[in-house]
């Protein structure tokens, strides 16, 4: 009985540690723009073409999620083309790991909405 009880609280353990839910985050939150600011500029410097630099123009909503050392932001932004002057919508995953002091754009795509 005593190892069952022991192998049900590793099982419920293990489940609460790797099934990390996304949560809703402020979109106003300074930190959070700084977030969207490091993504449009990453992906500036990403591209290297002057013609396609982007400037942010609001965050329109986001997520966090909890991964192991660190967080995954979520965000939907609206940023202008310099060039064309069109707005769009944009998918940016920027994960973040404080103790290294890491930010990293893992993903960042334009939308059709």
């Amino acid at each position: 009985m005593r190892l069952q009880s022991i192998v049900l609280i590793l099982i419920v353990l293990l489940a609460s540690t790797t099934t990390k839910q996304a949560k809703p985050i402020n979109i106003t939150d300074p930190y959070v723009i700084g977030v969207a600011k490091f993504a449009v500029d990453e992906y500036n410097h990403r591209i290297r073409i002057p013609e396609h630099k982007l400037r942010l123009e609001e965050v329109i909503k986001g997520e966090s999620q909890d991964v192991i050392d660190g967080v995954n932001y979520n965000l939907t932004l609206s940023a202008t083309d310099f060039f064309t002057s069109k707005s769009n919508k944009y998918e940016a995953v920027v994960l973040e790991v404080p103790v290294h002091h890491l930010r990293n754009l893992t993903s960042f795509k334009r939308i059709n909405a």
